[in-house]
């Protein structure tokens, strides 16, 4: 039996290779074998942990600006000839406690430094990916980590932050490091949200990075005068750019300045890791991620699983950490779905144990796979393991 293992994180919990590591276990301790594990990402926190996992590469660390212009240790991933930035080393959410995230107030500056150090290595393909942002400037703190200027109405450089997006004047570029036109750059996300308005980067991201609805408003308004500048002075119209707005709308500014593709970051590292022909071989495919709902048919990695196994007539498990009650009647008959927990979570404390049951209900499903005992699966839920039997491992 060859059992595809192919999981997403569970944001807030552990991530994807530590998903795939539980899954496993207790599929082994159920006895099942030919075990392939591709953990995925899909730009946001924990890709190049993915990456490294599935293709090898060498990290190499840079200390760089944080989001709050504090000194952070960040990492790039250098394989072969491609640099994999990951946005969320630099100017991650993760990087801010809930107390002091204010996306008015955060800058990619970072992002730009990682950029720049990506381009000494000699590569031919440099590739960002971006998610799990805690700003909202437009790319404004990276492109000046570049050498862009950004200049108020007195002549005086403004600081790349959300805040000053709407002071913008004027700008200056004739510094900015350029990209060679041999080397490939590409935005790797999987949102198409535009730069601004009610479907733009503050509207529907900002809230969730700390900003009020005031602060809301006046970033959308920044967004707006910025895209304005960037079509005065480089010609470039970036207003209804898709995918804009990815990362608070940083892929706009980039693409602005570098030129370069937004892609889907899904995609590309399902083509990476070779995952239709792993699904083409398997006899069952497991995936799964933290939240399971009417978002994730909208091209998040489980939908694009899922796809391909309908491709080839696969039986998929989709595992959530929680199901709404919606996602149910989304997906097709080749596609069990399963929750870990049968209520909303109040916290990210309540997965902490999200390992352990991960390893308990892969033993559960291997038997199963094997046609061995029978057990009860309720329909909408796993429960939790015994107290005494919650001996969880990391160890693939």
């Amino acid at each position: 039996m060859r059992v595809l293992l192919c999981p997403d994180s569970f944001k807030g919990s552990v991530s994807s290779v530590e998903v795939t590591c539980a899954i496993a276990q207790g599929l082994r301790e159920a006895g099942i074998e030919g075990i392939v594990g591709k953990p995925l990402a899909d730009g946001g926190e924990g890709t190049l942990e993915v990456f490294h996992h599935n293709r090898g590469g060498e990290y190499l660390s840079f200390s760089v600006m944080g989001p709050w212009g504090e000194e952070v240790e960040a990492r790039l991933l250098l394989w072969e000839d491609t640099a994999l930035v990951e946005m969320a080393q630099a100017a991650g959410l993760l990087l801010v406690p809930p107390e002091k995230r204010n996306p008015r107030f955060t800058t990619t500056y970072g992002v730009g430094e990682l950029l720049a150090k990506a381009l000494t290595l000699g590569v031919r393909r440099v590739i960002l990916t971006v998610g799990g942002s805690v700003t909202t400037d437009g790319g404004m703190g990276a492109l000046q980590a570049l050498g862009v200027r950004f200049l108020d109405e007195e002549g005086q450089e403004l600081f790349g932050i959300g805040d000053n997006l709407l002071r913008i004047a004027s700008l200056d570029y004739a510094q900015m490091i350029l990209k060679p036109r041999e080397v490939e750059f590409l935005i790797a996300c999987d949102v198409e949200n535009p730069l601004y308005g009610e479907e733009g980067a503050a509207w529907v991201y900002a809230p969730q990075k700390g900003a009020s609805r005031e602060e809301v408003r006046y970033l959308d308004e920044g967004l707006r005068h910025y895209a304005t500048m960037i079509r005065r002075y480089t010609g470039v119209v970036v207003d209804d750019l898709p995918g804009g707005g990815a990362g608070g709308g940083v892929a706009a500014g980039l693409y602005a300045f570098w030129g370069g593709r937004i892609i889907s970051g899904g995609a590309l590292f399902l083509e990476e890791f070779g995952i239709e022909e792993e699904v083409a071989q398997a006899h069952w495919v497991i995936t799964g991620e933290g939240r399971v709902d009417a978002q994730t048919r909208w091209g998040k990695l489980v939908w694009q699983v899922q796809a391909l196994c309908a491709r080839y007539g696969k039986p998929l498990v989709v595992i959530g950490g929680q199901v709404d009650e919606e996602a149910y009647s989304l997906f097709p008959e080749n596609v069990a779905l399963f929750a870990l927990t049968s209520y909303p979570a109040q916290s990210e404390g309540n997965f902490a144990e999200t390992q352990t049951v991960l390893r308990h209900f892969a033993r559960s499903l291997g038997r199963i796979f094997r046609g061995g005992e029978r057990i009860y699966v309720g329909a909408h839920s796993v429960s939790l393991p015994p107290a005494g039997d919650r001996s969880g491992s990391r160890t693939v």
